[in-house]
Parts: C-alpha cells; structure tokens; sequence
C-alpha cells in the first residue's frame, strides 16, 4: 500500500468545515491549496488504483469543494489539479498525433500448440544468441482502446489513440477525465521520476459501470451499446470532455514505449516501477517459468474470467528479459516477443425468430437473424450475422429454430449452430432490393444490389463515407438520417444545394450548426482527386488503392474510361479491384451521380512531384521530429527509399530527434548503422533535391 504524504492535515483526518476563503492571510490560500492537491491526488489513488478508500466519500467531497473554491476566488488553478478532471471546453475536431513509437499489435490464436510453437521459437533464437533460457511475464488481454499517455517533467502532456500503429486521435482533455490516470507522476518507494516517459495502456468501461450507463440510455429513450468496447471507443473519441467525465472509465497501464531514464532489465521489473510511479497496473500479472505455466495461467483466468468487472479476450505471453525482446524484435505489424492466447468465443442458446436483409454501403446484402434478446457475456443480443445465404444453408437454419450464439472476437454476434430445429420456414435471398427494388446480382455466395446510388439504404451510408473521406465532420449517422428522411438529400448531391434555412429547420440544427456544415461542405468541394474518389465508396477501393488510381491516371477522366485492363496495369489493383471499379463506373445510376456531384465539385489532379532521389536506401525514425513521422515516412516512400519500423544490417540511416528510443541507438551501433539528427537528415535530403514537408 503506498504510504500517505506526510505532514498533510487533509489526508488521515480531514476537517469538518473550513474558514471562509476571504478570511485566509496572505499566501495561505495557495499553501492550502497545493495541500489539498497532493491529498486529494492520494485519495483518489487509494480509491481508483488501489480500491482501497481511507476517507470517505463525503469527506473527500468536502475537501474537493475547497479546492475547487480556492482556486477559483485566487486564480490558482493549475494545469495537473484535480479539478481538471471534470471537464473542458468541446473540441471541434480530434487532431491527428504521432507516436513516440509504433503501437505495435501482437500475434494470437486460441490454440496451445500455436503458443507452444511460439515458444519453441523464442527458445531457439534467444539460445543460438547466447541468452538463457527464458521465462514470461503473463497479464491479462483487456478489451479496451490502447493509449498512449506522454509525461514531461512528470506531469502529463499528451495522451494518443493507437489509430493506424503509427498515429492516433489526441484525446488528452478527454483523458485527463478518467480519475485512474495520474495527471502528475509521483515517486514511491525511492523511485524517481523520469523527465520523458511514454506509456502503454488499456482504456476500459468496468462491467459494473456500463450495465448502469446503460440502464441510463434505455431509460432515457436512447440505444444502449452493444458491449463495454463499443461505450468505451465511443467515449474517448467525444468532443465534449463532460460527456467523458460523466462516464465510467478506467485503465491498466503495462508497457513502457519510451524514456529518458528509469530503464530496466525485465518487464517484470517494469512492471514494478509502472506501480511505483503511481500507474495502475494488473493485480493480475504474473511471472511464470515457461510457456506451459503460461498456457496454464491463461487457462486459470479463463475459470476466473466471469468474475472479473471488466472484459478480458485472453492473455498475453511476453519474454521477461528485455534484452531478449529487443533481439527477437519486430515485423512492420507486430512483436515477435510476445503472443496472445486468446480465449474461446462466448456462446448462448435462443431463438431465431425472423431473418431479415441489410443492404450496406457498397450495396451488399446482408442477412441479419433477429433472436429473441439473451444474455451473451453480459451484453444483450437480440440480433446476430448470417453472412451469406451459403452459411444459412450449412447451418440449416429456420424461422423457430433455437440457435447458439457465440460473440466472434468477443464482440460481433453471430449463429454458430442450430441446437434444435423447428423451423416453420426457411429464409430466401430475394431477387429484388428490398431497399430499392433494382436486381440483385449474386457472387458465389455473396449477393449484390445494382442500384448504386440510386438505392436509399446505399445513399445513407455513402453519404456517412463520403463525409468521412472529405472530413465532413457534421455529416454523423444520426444527421444523415435526418436530412434524408426530411427528403432534404435525395442524392449525394443534394448536399451541396442544401440552404442555412433547410438545416435550421431541423430538431437539434440552429443558425450556427448549418453555417458551420455548409463551411464544412464548400472546403471539401476541391478535394485532391485521391480522396474523392476513395470517397465515392467503389467496392474494394480503399485510400491506398483510391491513391494508386490517382497516381496512375492522374485525373477522374481517365479513371472513368480506363477498361480493366488498363486498371490492372495500377499497382495493388487485381482483377476483381479492376472489376469492381469498371463495373461502378458503368453503372448508369452511379454515372448520373458522379456528374450531379461534380457540378459542385472540383477535384484536383495529381501533381507529379515524387521521384527516385532515394531509390535504395532504407530509414528508420526515432524520436520526436520537427514534422509528424508519417509524413517522413510517406516522404521518402514518395522519393522512391523505404521507411521501416526497426534497425536491421538492411538499414542504411537511423534519423533520431529529441527522447530517441535508445534500443534503435543501440541496435544501429550493433549493426553499424549510421545515425543523423535532423539537421543531418535535411541536409542530406537538400544534396538529393528533396524538400522537407511543407518547406
């Protein structure tokens, strides 16, 4: 248990009342404020990290009133206080941030021999390198959204969504709400406090907590969500910091990205000194011998499992030494010294009461069994995924059949067997949209609509994806809804037509929220020509794709008349990319669509401004550069080098900035890799005649 501070008369025994603040003499105020800081910051560690009160709640509701009173009477907040925790300003948009390193995912399989076999390669690798045989830390997989929480001088500075590995949503005012992570680290037992310390951790929603919020939105007339992951990535990615206050969130700190100093020789050791610093680490976390303790661990935590207050999908195996780990190293996805053993999907029997069709962006149809509503894992399930009529066939699945449900992933439910059959009917893929009425066209097992755009459930969703992709951020699910069912937006068109008046109009919109979107609308109506056309929603035409089309053809004209063969000619485009994207842009509706919008819209086409002034040579970046490291990366790709995420005798430059991860500086020094700041770096781009972003 930590120790208390000491000399502090607001932390054992606090008082009942306080003497008015207009009545403290000069420089008591702000005395009496930083000792109500460091007490408050104690209490909420004993309850949030240690659950372990020692004062109660009344108690410290008093002593946080007072605070909250001082400094607002003096001026004497402070950005690490408290009283932060309750909120902010809302945001207009989440920023996009860098890593300090990549958050790397981890390789996993339900299966014993997969983690044995694991093993057996880690045990090999790390003794044919002169390592002792090694042993592993084991904690739980929780079931959150990773983060990435930056400390500067021991107070927090930024705290990062994992996104794409490489970069993520600056949600730190949103973070700086959840009372289980320190706003200010402080040392215990001895420890010191790190000038530069990067974190990994799991942000989650406690069972407890999100059965309640959820009882909340049915009783308020709102949807509940499906399970603690989807109420906990829908929170932490709100603009409004109160909302996020206002909602049970928790988090396990238990990696280390990076640091000035404070290094240690295991992660059980890391482990540790995560604790000592004030971070709330896994009760559960254990160091066991070799991999068959760490099969039986995962299998003890799964009996335990549903008595856990949070969501668990496995544990994770890492080698303790982390010197082993930073030999055994990593590929551009994932980790080769760790592996997730995952648990067994959870499964519930019910029954399958009718089957419907949902026709998605892309004009998929979709059956979706409606069950009567049973408890899976906690979670409440009232309808599940069929896939595709091939599945329903091999399932045998019926109208009365009672079916088992299983959560895929612990998350997406969908019918693994019928149990009993009893079916009063079986289902038919229809032959016509129930949507909009045009043919359905099948593929194998997967079946199509050929209306396009001119299909209303298809419009819904294109729009949503079509906002996305321009950064339309008042365009959500909900708004979508709204203007199509006033009859506002008919095609995607309309959205440029739209007036102030029109969107005033509507429940939850004013004068200010339409000017705002029809802003939004006009900035994005001379979009770059990739990202118009990955936002026309082509099937199987993603950003990368969207971006080799551009390149390739360089404006939409060409990418209309190009026949598949000339699509196949693009890179990362097969023949069924090629396929798809003939066929979209022959489609008559889809024709009509694309001309309506682009009476409003402009894209831009592709400069050519890449070259091969790099041709050959690979970088790796650590560190914290003067421009995002994605844009470096996607610089020197543009350049014709290659950017990788470690240091190997393939390296050619290890660019480093301010905090560089000191495992890439010692592996470039083992592998002879030179090294260049920033300066270096530009200085050598200038001698090729590459310009640094935005220069």
């Amino acid at each position: 248990m930590v120790e208390p501070p000491e000399d502090n008369p607001y932390v054992e025994d606090p008082p009942t009342d306080f003497a008015p603040v207009e009545d403290l003499p000069a420089g008591e105020a702000e005395r009496q404020a930083e000792l109500l800081r460091e007490a408050i910051r104690y209490h909420d560690y004993r309850y949030y990290v240690e659950a372990d009160p020692a004062v109660a709640d009344r108690a410290y509701d008093r002593l946080f009133a007072r605070l909250e009173e001082l400094e607002e009477t003096y001026d004497l907040a402070t950005p690490d206080s408290p009283t932060r925790r309750v909120g902010g300003e809302p945001a207009d948009e989440l920023p996009t941030v860098g890593h300090v390193a990549p958050m790397l995912s981890i390789d996993q399989s339900v299966e014993a021999e997969e983690v044995r076999a694991f093993g057996e390669r880690v045990t090999r690798e790390l003794r044919d390198a002169g390592f002792d045989e090694p042993d592993y830390v084991c904690e739980p997989k929780f079931d959150g959204i990773s983060i990435e929480l930056v400390y500067e001088d021991g107070r927090l500075d930024r705290a990062v969504t994992r996104g794409d590995g490489r970069r993520g949503d600056d949600v730190t005012a949103n973070v700086r709400t959840i009372r289980s992570v320190p706003l200010r680290l402080d040392a215990r037992s001895g420890t010191e406090v790190p000038e530069f310390l990067a974190v990994r951790g799991e942000i989650y929603m406690p069972l407890d907590g999100f059965q309640a919020l959820n009882r909340e939105r049915v009783e308020s007339g709102e949807d509940p969500f499906a399970n603690p992951r989807n109420a906990t990535a829908g929170t932490i990615r709100q603009l409004d910091p109160t909302v996020v206050a206002d909602r049970p969130l928790s988090i396990f700190v238990y990696d280390v990205m990076d640091t000035s100093d404070g290094d240690v020789a295991t992660n059980d050791e890391e482990h540790e000194w995560l604790a000592d610093l004030g971070f709330r680490v896994s009760e559960r976390t254990d160091l066991v011998p070799d991999v068959e303790d760490a099969i039986a661990y995962r299998d003890d935590l799964l009996d335990e499992r549903d008595d856990l207050n949070y969501e668990v999908d496995g544990v994770v195996v890492k080698v303790n030494d982390r010197e082993a780990c930073a030999y055994l190293g990593e590929t551009a996805r994932s980790v080769r010294w760790a592996f997730a053993h995952k648990f067994p999907a959870r499964t519930e029997e019910t029954t399958l009461r009718d089957v419907v069709v949902q026709v998605g962006r892309t004009g998929r149809l979709t059956p979706v069994a409606l069950l009567d509503p049973v408890d899976v894992g906690g979670v409440t399930v009232s309808r599940a995924s069929l896939h595709n009529p091939a599945q329903i066939a091999e399932l045998g699945a019926g109208i009365g059949d009672t079916v088992r449900i299983e959560r895929a992933g612990d998350v997406i439910p969908q019918v693994a067997e019928v149990v009993e059959s009893t079916a009063e009917s079986h289902f038919e893929y229809p032959d016509y949209c129930p949507s909009c009425g045009n043919p359905v066209e099948r593929e194998g097992p997967i079946a199509f609509c050929t209306g396009g755009f001119a299909c209303p459930a298809q419009l819904r969703r294109r729009i949503e994806h079509y906002a996305d992709a321009l950064d339309v951020d008042g365009l959500g699910p909900e708004r979508v809804d709204q203007l199509v069912d006033a009859g506002l937006v008919e095609e995607l068109a309309a959205l440029y037509a739209l007036g102030v008046e029109d969107l005033a109009s509507l429940e939850g919109w004013g004068q200010r929220s339409a000017e705002n979107l029809l802003a939004e609308l006009d900035d994005a109506s001379e979009p770059p020509l990739s990202d118009f056309v990955a936002a026309l929603g082509v099937p199987l035409v993603g950003e990368a794709t969207a971006r080799n089309l551009a390149r390739e053809f360089g404006d939409l004209a060409a990418i209309r008349a190009a026949d598949e063969t000339d699509l196949r000619a693009v890179p990362d485009v097969g023949p069924e990319v090629a396929h798809r994207v003939r066929s979209f842009f022959a489609n008559e509706a889809n024709r009509e669509a694309v001309e309506a919008l682009l009476a409003y819209v402009d894209p831009q086409p592709v400069e050519d401004t890449g070259g091969d002034e790099l041709d050959g040579l690979t970088f790796v970046f650590t560190g914290s550069l003067s421009a995002p490291r994605s844009d470096l990366e996607e610089l020197v790709a543009r350049h014709g080098g290659n950017a990788t995420g470690s240091v190997s005798g393939n390296t050619d430059y290890l660019v480093f900035g301010e905090n560089p991860g000191q495992r890439k500086r010692d592996d470039a020094d083992d592998h002879g890799v030179p090294t260049l700041d920033e300066d270096e770096f530009r200085d050598l781009l200038e001698a090729r005649g590459v310009a640094w972003p935005d220069d």
